[in-house]
């Protein structure tokens, strides 16, 4: 213990900012970035780190649109590009939720949205997409549709910019957002398909029909155009979306179905829809065999997502998950502690804590990370103290493993959201209603969570920030 204390790693920083983050949520003051040496702290972290460091002040100034932005304003002119751009998503973190006639998030990120600098767009438009979602507000909208045409948008940017637009026009059934994403999809080449951040295309056009079922049809047929793997990948993804919180069971059904296909190197894939893709199944079986391991896992999270809405549904999905964690590809497995932690967002329930906390320590690592981030979904804001134990012997049991132990700090934050008073889960009176806005936050950090390595333990931590917009107090 006394030997790694005195090594400042900058990803155990990196973790304390999300952790102090988290805990301070909407507190206004905390005991590292709101003192006096609060600069300090920033330069502690890597690069990136510097980015998601920044933003976490917009976490602990949540809602504060009027005292909050003067206290972000000063970082907007620090020299790293990293922190400026930290500074530009925490100006939107703050307004996430709040309605403002003086639009002081759209003031001040406008002019940052195509800037030459792909690290200070990523803040502004990620910063847009949280301040305004659910809004559907036309001039926000146009003013991002044109970063998908940038020549100097990488697939990151290009990845945010759909996920931002959909966030903001979530459950509109928006046509100019769907158009222009799939526009998009259709110039990307197979290389850009294989980016973990292709799959935000998809979801910012599931976002635009989240929970509206059948309108989302002429989309989904409009996707077959795209090249196979990835074809299959985004039709699903919309669809799950289409029909999240519905307990559609011939939903479940046909994503189970999907599941339960086994893709292997060696063998030829069999026939998935053997109505619609009988001729292209024949041309692609000369070639290589398909690889549709990517739409399973998104069928898994649909799994989750679909039945999240009542009570009898989500203990079927326990004991179906159940099923898939033994008898599933590695690729299922992973995603299986998410689709366990969506049905339960913020209600620790002890078969699911025992549950996540058996697969917390699986030999396979992204199982592993995805379990005890799960754990910290289903404990979000709860103060849970059994939760927060078996997360104390976790950080001993993975003390050795950067990757795992950053994990197990980022669920402790969630734990302790705003000290115990904030809650995550998107529905409201007892399961009634859904809030879309909530539901796309959590979307957004769960399709992140499916490529683990490269977005939130790679350079892309701050999509965890997605978080903001289904956070609510929970008393009232």
């Amino acid at each position: 213990r006394s030997y790694s204390s005195s090594v400042d790693s900058a990803r155990q920083n990196l973790a304390s900012s999300f952790v102090n983050g988290f805990i301070n949520t909407g507190f206004g003051k905390d005991k590292l970035l709101m003192v006096e040496e609060g600069n300090k702290w920033l330069y502690k972290n890597k690069e990136h780190g510097m980015l998601s460091a920044t933003a976490s002040i917009g976490l602990i100034l949540l809602w504060d649109v009027d005292g909050g932005l003067t206290q972000i304003d000063k970082y907007l002119y620090a020299r790293e590009d990293w922190i400026k751009s930290g500074a530009l998503l925490a100006c939107g973190i703050v307004n996430t939720g709040v309605r403002n006639e003086c639009d002081p998030a759209l003031a001040l990120l406008s002019d940052y949205v195509l800037h030459s600098s792909n690290v200070m767009r990523l803040g502004a438009i990620f910063g847009l997409g949280l301040a305004y979602a659910g809004s559907n507000r036309t001039d926000v909208i146009q003013l991002l549709l044109p970063v998908f045409a940038d020549s100097k948008s990488n697939m990151e940017v290009i990845g945010v910019t759909a996920l931002a637009v959909g966030m903001i026009a979530v459950g509109s059934c928006n046509g100019d957002v769907t158009s222009t994403i799939l526009q998009t999809l259709m110039e990307k080449s197979a290389t850009d398909f294989k980016d973990c951040f292709a799959k935000y295309l998809p979801l910012g056009i599931g976002l635009c029909y989240l929970g509206k079922q059948d309108a989302a049809e002429a989309t989904i047929a409009a996707l077959e155009v795209i090249p196979e793997p990835f074809r299959q990948t985004a039709t699903t993804l919309v669809e799950i979306c289409a029909y999240a919180g519905t307990g559609n069971v011939l939903k479940i059904q046909q994503l189970l179905h999907i599941c339960s296909e086994h893709y292997e190197a060696e063998k030829e894939p069999e026939k998935k829809d053997k109505k619609k893709d009988d001729k292209k199944e024949e041309e692609s079986k000369e070639d290589t065999p398909l690889d549709l391991s990517g739409q399973q896992a998104i069928a898994v999270l649909g799994l989750g997502l679909i039945s999240m809405s009542e009570d009898i549904g989500s203990e079927m999905m326990y004991r179906t998950l159940g099923h898939l964690m033994r008898y599933c590809e590695p690729v299922i497995r992973r995603a299986v502690p998410l689709a366990l932690a969506l049905t339960s967002v913020s209600n620790p329930k002890l078969n699911l804590l025992d549950t996540l906390s058996k697969f917390s320590h699986d030999s396979d690592a992204e199982v592993a990370q995805n379990a005890i981030f799960g754990l910290g979904m289903i404990g979000a804001g709860t103060n849970n103290a059994r939760l927060a134990a078996t997360l104390r012997q976790l950080a001993q049991y993975h003390a050795k493993d950067q990757n795992n132990l950053f994990m197990v700090r980022i669920a402790q934050g969630l734990v302790h959201l705003g000290k115990g008073t904030l809650t995550l889960n998107p529905f409201h009176s007892d399961r009634q209603l859904m809030s879309p806005v909530a539901m796309a936050g959590l979307m957004s950090v769960l399709v992140a969570m499916l490529d683990v390595k490269t977005t939130i333990l790679g350079k892309s931590h701050y999509l965890l920030y997605g978080l903001s917009t289904a956070m609510q107090p929970r008393m009232l």
